[in-house]
This record gives structure tokens, sequence and C-alpha cells, in this order.
């Protein structure tokens, strides 16, 4: 059934007018909020100046319908329709291939939407398909972040924001794709975009990355050329490791007993965050020649968290020894070992 769609969307954005088209534009805008259903026809406006730029013609460069059904479904794994247990994008483009197939389209046409719907987030790939599948993802890019945007005929893009408003896009589809991942680990893998923005809202070290897969893969790998180090097994291992790598001058095993986003305070009213900024503090105490002693005070440890105190004497900085009441907070990483989320050691 062809259902009319607002005319002057169509008229004043020259959308493809067929009934297939309208069929679909009918069905997203039903299906999906109206942040997603915006983006994603304004993804086909932005799609075909981008056709344009590259003097790709319609009917024979490219299929004008299937670009317009591709980039107007492509977020069709963010409907509840569309929520099945995979990735969102391979949902979607699923959800879509049910949807043409109903309406009688021929598979090979089915199969480039498909691709167009499945590979918008993967860089790389897209651009090396068909020309409906790297101008979709061209298209998405650029009404999600700019990309290209500068090639854009002057005036397009606030024509088409005035006729189909932003609604805070960017943040909005991020916090769809988390919230349908949060119900639905299945759907972010620590190695697809979804499991890459849900790995920004799960306390650090919830959801794996890259080298903590290899870490648990079994084999016993190592990085090549580094020395092994042991994980701290246990939060109390941490302290015993930093005097350990203090003392034997080694900045990387030093790194590596702090997480990446980890925060320093070296001494009171300087603080520092993340690995590079915490190496360098870590070399300075190197190259003065300090050494550490820990004597624990307490340790309370809730699952994969724990708060611990040490005293601390730092010597080899100044003329007399620094002591100082540390305050620690430690996570447990997936593969076992624990690091610094949080050292406070007040030194100085």
């Amino acid at each position: 059934m062809t259902t009319d769609a607002p005319l002057p969307v169509f008229e004043r954005l020259g959308l493809p007018d067929t009934g297939l088209a309208r069929d679909t534009y009918a069905y997203a805008a039903k299906a999906t909020p109206a942040f997603v259903f915006h983006h994603s026809v304004r993804s086909y406006v932005f799609a075909r100046a981008h056709a344009r730029h590259q003097d790709l013609r319609a009917g024979s460069d490219y299929d004008d319908e299937l670009l317009f059904i591709s980039c107007v479904l492509h977020d069709i794994g963010l409907s509840e329709e569309g929520n099945g247990d995979q990735r969102f994008e391979v949902d979607g483009a699923d959800t879509a291939a049910a949807f043409l197939r109903e309406r009688g389209v021929e598979e090979r046409r089915i199969a480039i939407a498909w691709d167009a719907i499945a590979l918008h987030t993967s860089d790389g790939i897209a651009a090396r398909k068909g020309a409906e599948v790297a101008l979709a993802q061209a298209g998405i890019g650029t009404d999600i972040l700019g990309v290209r945007r500068e090639s854009l005929p002057a005036g397009l893009a606030d024509e088409v924001h005035a006729l189909l408003p932003r609604m805070d896009l960017a943040y909005a589809l991020s916090d769809a794709i988390v919230t349908q991942a949060r119900s639905k680990p299945q759907k972010a893998s620590p190695l697809t975009f979804p499991g890459t923005l849900l790995r920004h809202h799960l306390p650090y070290g919830a959801l794996p990355d890259w080298y903590d897969l290899l870490a648990a893969a079994g084999w016993g790998d190592q990085p090549v050329g580094a020395v092994a180090r042991r994980r701290a097994q246990t939060p109390e291992q941490v302290g015993a490791l930093f005097t350990e790598y203090l003392e034997a001058g080694d900045i990387e095993g030093l790194v590596s007993l702090y997480a990446p986003d980890a925060h320093f305070v070296p001494t009171p009213g300087t603080h520092v965050v993340g690995a590079e900024a915490i190496r360098q503090v870590l070399q300075e105490l190197i190259d003065q020649g300090a050494r550490l002693t820990l004597e624990l005070r307490d340790i309370r440890q809730v699952g994969d968290v724990a708060l611990v105190s040490n005293t601390a004497t730092l010597t080899g900085v100044g003329p007399e020894p620094v002591v100082s009441t540390t305050t620690e907070v430690l996570r447990r990483r997936p593969d076992g070992g624990w690091v610094h989320a949080v050292d406070d050691p007040f030194f100085g």
C-alpha cells in the first residue's frame, strides 16, 4: 500500500517520488523516533549532493530510489521492530530486507540495500562497495560527523534542517544505541561500533578492549620485544609491584599499574589524568632516583573496586624522607589484574 507523504518535504527536497519510496518514507516515519527519521532523510539528501559533486548521474551511475531506501532505512535497527539480538546495523539490514522482500523488490537490489545498511558504520569497507553503498555512508557521515560538509551546495544544509530539525541527533542517536546495548549486551561486542559506545557508559574494564581480549585468549602471547610483567592479582600487590618497578627504573612497568584514564595527584595541588601525563610524572621520579616503601593501613574491596590506604615513605627526592598517607582507588581489569583508577599519594 502506498501512503502519501507530506508533499512539502518530497517537493522541496526533490525526494524520489515512487510508490516504493513513499512506502519506505511512511514506514520509517512510523517506526522510528523523529530524530532518527529526520536524520535518515537528511542523509539521503546529503548523499545525493555528494553524488552530484562527483558527477555521478542518477539512473546510470547509481540507483536513486535504492539510495533513498538505503538511507531512510539505515537506522531501522533502532526501532522496536528492528531490535533483534545482533548489532543494530545488522538487525537493521535484516529488517529492511524483509520490508523490501514483502514488496516484491528483486533480490539483487535487496542485497545492495542490505550492504548499505549493515556497513554504514564500517569505514574503509562501505566506500569500496557499490555506488549506492558508498554514497549512503557518505551522506550518513555528513549528517552525523560533518564529514565532507564543505562540498555541499551553499544553503542546502540550512534548507534541509529547516524542514527536518536535528533534535540533538548525534547524542540522541548515541543514547539510543547504548540503551539497546545495555538491555542486550550481545548487540555490542567489544570490537564493534556499538561496543565502543557502550564502553564509555560502563565502569572502566567492564567491557574488554582489544588488548584485554588478547590477554584472556589463553595462548600466553606477550608483546613483541617487551619484558613480560606480572599482573597485580590482588589489590595488595599493586603497591608491591609499584615499589619494585620504581626501584628498577621500569617506567613501562609503572605505567602498566594505571588505567588509561587514571587520575594521579603526585603533589598537593597537582592533578594529572591519563597514561601519558602519568608517565611523565613517574619518569621524573625515576630520574631523581626516588625510592618508596609502603605500609598498608587499610583496604576495602567491593567486587572489582578497592579503596586502599598506605603509609608511604618516599626518599631520594630531597634531603629528608617524605612521609604521607595515600588514598588509592583500584579497579580489576577483565584479565584479572588490578590497576590504579585514582592514585593520591600526596608526595611533597
